[in-house]
């Protein structure tokens, strides 16, 4: 199991890429199953995440080429179910279900695994599809949905979630009649997925808002498609160049999708300039403390909760950062007091009083973000932290040690020698 060994304490300067983002790859690729014929995607990024649901999807009977661009031929699918071993690693797995009620009437998924952050029920996702006509039982583990044809219905959302709305936009579009979704989620890979559904021939309006409108087709045609830039790994370079003290330009993102976040690094005291596809931040000599609240898009984004976390450890005051999203997100914070770092959970809240510095550390990862914050910790701590598990950064950053050294970063990824 590889490990991550860095050396901080050195301002991160340079121009950084973004790669593809993840949560819009994933539900891109299982709307192949809509059509039949290959499909074109450009800007996939090559992650854990992408290489299992290529597997989940090759399992079903679906031809994946990965290369320099990904090609999806769903032709012919030979199964519907999608099975708890490749299932378990990835919630977003649960993205192939409302595609494979809609072009084949039945589908059988494994209840999901991925992250220990939350419950993140599936049961938005099937009363969903309940309401457009399947039946939907849970046996031993699994959704069983069967539909001769899905009808179009009117969706509520007791919750925004972002997979509940992709899935029911897929199935819709196959679906006789009209679907309306309300409190649909906003987040730029939703309106990512109806771009590339409606390439597809579908009709999806709305998309962007919190009410989405699918008129159902016969049939969908393959595509030819790119992928957005991942705000969450912009993000997560910008509030690198906070910690560090450094000057990062992040090249290839959609800076619109990064208002949240500039307006708490700018509250921060942390310089940030505008560019068409780019965003450059500039460090402070003084990180002023300010208070997060995480919310469903355009609100701060919770996969950037525990890498803002990081930051405000080193600030001149008291923070107050407050999880809405998920329940069980401050797993990062007992390995940030193990470098250092003054947080005390208070609910829903962490109360993060700043430290002048913090110091190197053997911590672990425990889910994605958390991966990310430490790496941040670690890159603006004195001395050297090592940090195990890292598989988890795989699932989500692509190449995060080769980009980080590119800016100046001593970081290495090595082998355990156990």
């Amino acid at each position: 199991m590889d490990k991550m060994v860095i050396t901080g304490g050195k301002p991160l300067k340079g121009e950084v890429k973004v790669s593809g983002a993840k949560n819009a790859s994933l539900p891109i690729m299982a709307a192949s199953l809509l059509t039949r014929g290959w499909n074109t995607f450009y800007n996939i990024p090559d992650l854990a995440d992408i290489k299992t649901i290529s597997l989940l999807l090759t399992s079903l009977g679906v031809k994946v080429e990965r290369g320099n661009m990904v090609r999806v031929n769903a032709e012919n699918i030979s199964s519907v179910e999608a099975a708890y071993d490749l299932v378990r690693t990835m919630r977003a797995s649960i993205l192939v279900l409302g595609p494979l009620v809609a072009r084949m009437g039945e589908a059988r998924v494994s209840l999901p695994g991925g992250c220990a952050i939350g419950a993140r029920p599936v049961n938005l996702h099937i009363r969903a599809l309940q309401e457009m006509g399947a039946e939907v039982e849970l046996k031993e583990g699994y959704i069983e949905a069967k539909a001769r044809r899905l009808r179009g219905a009117n969706i509520y959302f007791d919750i925004s979630t972002v997979t509940g709305t992709e899935n029911i936009m897929m199935a819709a579009a196959l679906a006789d009649g009209t679907t309306i979704i309300k409190n649909a989620a906003r987040e730029p890979e939703v309106v990512n997925l109806a771009e590339v559904l409606n390439r597809m021939g579908a009709r999806v309006w709305g998309a962007g808002t919190d009410v989405i409108r699918i008129d159902g087709v016969s049939e969908l045609r393959p595509v030819e498609a790119s992928v957005i830039p991942d705000r969450i790994e912009a993000g997560t370079f910008m509030l690198a160049a906070g910690i560090t003290g450094g000057d990062i330009t992040v090249l290839d993102c959609d800076p619109s999708h990064q208002d949240a976040l500039v307006s708490k690094l700018q509250e921060a005291g942390i310089g940030v300039k505008i560019y068409e596809r780019a965003v450059r931040v500039i460090g402070s000599d003084s990180i002023k403390s300010v208070d997060v609240k995480t919310a469903p898009y355009p609100g701060f984004p919770t996969d950037l909760q525990a890498q803002i976390m990081s930051l405000m450890t080193l600030g001149s005051g008291l923070s107050v950062i407050t999880e809405t999203v998920f329940e069980n997100r401050f797993m990062h914070v007992s390995e940030l007091l193990r470098m250092g770092a003054d947080i005390v959970v208070r609910g829903a809240s962490a109360v993060v009083r700043g430290v002048e510095k913090l110091k190197g550390a053997p911590v672990m990862a425990t889910d994605l973000r958390a991966s990310a914050s430490l790496v941040l910790a670690g890159l603006a701590a004195e001395g050297k932290t090592v940090i195990s598990r890292i598989y988890h950064l795989d699932r989500g950053y692509e190449r995060l040690d080769e980009k980080f050294r590119s800016l100046g970063a001593d970081i290495e990824r090595v082998k355990d020698k156990k």
